[in-house]
């Protein structure tokens, strides 16, 4: 008998009885939007977001797997991942990215220290969770995204008005790069220019429903920041540093850059964190010890992860596929994927925050007042 082989639409149809007992009425998740899945062949994987207890997260997952063992007999591999419903950010009439549910800026206030490679593998990771994802390279005068997806080309415009984003592996992905003639040319251009770049990515392109749009910064804490903060409103703000001491003084300042705008920062990536010989299997902190949580302290943040040297990233980097594409089950595309995790935790606590809050404008400066009950 041939095996059919399980699409999304099929899946979610399969497992649409899947209800949440953690939440007032037992809602249908599938029904409500909470539940995400990817297939490759015969394998499968779900993401749900619940609030339930670890037990009942036992009880879901073994209803999942009943449910869909049963609609695909020859199923070979189902992964089943929980993670917390996340909400969405604060979205006023005026924004111009009113379906992107969540604005996560990945940043370091400093170059080198592998920012577009965490924001790369980061958008790969939510994107094999069954999350809709886009990236959007905001770093206008070094634009690594074309390299790192293996994607070129011209974006089009289907209605004359709104730019068609490039699609690879699944996320939607824009750079200044797709637009270049000679992917080689220095872009020199002033402040306006660049600010006015930027403004065309947020409001000219086609980004549609996504759960979270990644913004990949440029080093530094000046235009793109300030624009993105008046005509936006972040979730909140991934910060990368390396150990060493020299990094930690330009990620000082984003992290200065974040709290006086008022972008929470959700928490710190250290990469190139530490490096495992092949004989020895020990770890080897090249770059010193301990800077991703100087640089968490001063955030009042968690550290998210910490990555370590693997040739392997750079390898599949180069070649134009996120290493958690690649190879997935490796060590590395792990740490990337438990980043990831960790970032969907930290958005679903602040989106919670900030519900039970009041913005109120005064002079054009944002201030936030509890609302007394």
């Amino acid at each position: 008998m041939a095996i059919t082989e399980p699409t999304v639409d099929s899946v979610l149809s399969a497992l649409a009885e899947l209800r949440d007992p953690s939440a007032a009425g037992n809602p249908q998740l599938v029904a409500a939007g909470r539940v995400r899945a990817v297939t490759d062949g015969v394998n499968v994987r779900v993401t749900i977001e619940t609030g339930a207890s670890e037990d009942n997260r036992g009880a879901m997952e073994m209803a999942v797997r009943d449910a869909l063992s049963k609609a695909f007999p020859g199923l070979s591999k189902l992964e089943v991942k929980f993670v917390q419903q996340t909400g969405a950010r604060e979205i006023t009439s005026e924004d111009p990215l009113p379906g992107v549910k969540n604005l996560i800026l990945v940043m370091a206030g400093k170059g080198g220290v592998g920012k577009s490679t965490v924001a790369s593998n980061l958008t790969m990771a939510l994107a094999r969770s069954g999350f809709r994802v886009g990236l959007l390279d905001a770093d206008i005068y070094g634009p690594s995204v074309p390299t790192m997806f293996g994607i070129g080309g011209r974006p089009v415009s289907l209605d004359g008005k709104k730019i068609e984003p490039l699609e690879r592996f699944g996320v939607k992905l824009m750079s200044i790069g797709f637009l270049l003639e000679d992917p080689k040319a220095a872009i020199v251009w002033r402040g306006p220019m660049l600010h006015g770049a930027l403004q065309q990515f947020l409001n000219d392109v086609n980004w549609g429903k996504l759960d979270y749009l990644i913004l990949d910064l440029p080093p530094g804490t000046g235009d793109v920041a300030l624009t993105l903060s008046q005509k936006t409103r972040a979730t909140g703000a991934v910060v990368v540093t390396t150990p060493q001491e020299v990094a930690l003084m330009d990620v000082y300042k984003a992290v200065s850059m974040c709290q006086k705008l008022n972008i929470p920062i959700l928490g710190v990536v250290e990469n190139e964190s530490y490096f495992i010989c092949d004989g020895c299997e020990k770890k080897h902190h090249i770059f010193g010890v301990g800077g991703g949580q100087k640089v968490a302290e001063m955030a009042e943040a968690p550290v998210l992860g910490q990555i370590p040297i693997e040739p392997s990233v750079r390898i599949w980097g180069d070649q134009g596929t996120p290493v958690v594409q690649a190879v997935p089950q490796s060590a590395v595309a792990k740490a990337f994927t438990d980043v990831a995790d960790a970032v969907v935790a930290q958005v679903a606590k602040v989106n919670a925050a900030r519900i039970g809050t009041l913005s109120i404008s005064r002079d054009g400066m944002p201030t936030r007042l509890p609302i007394i009950r």
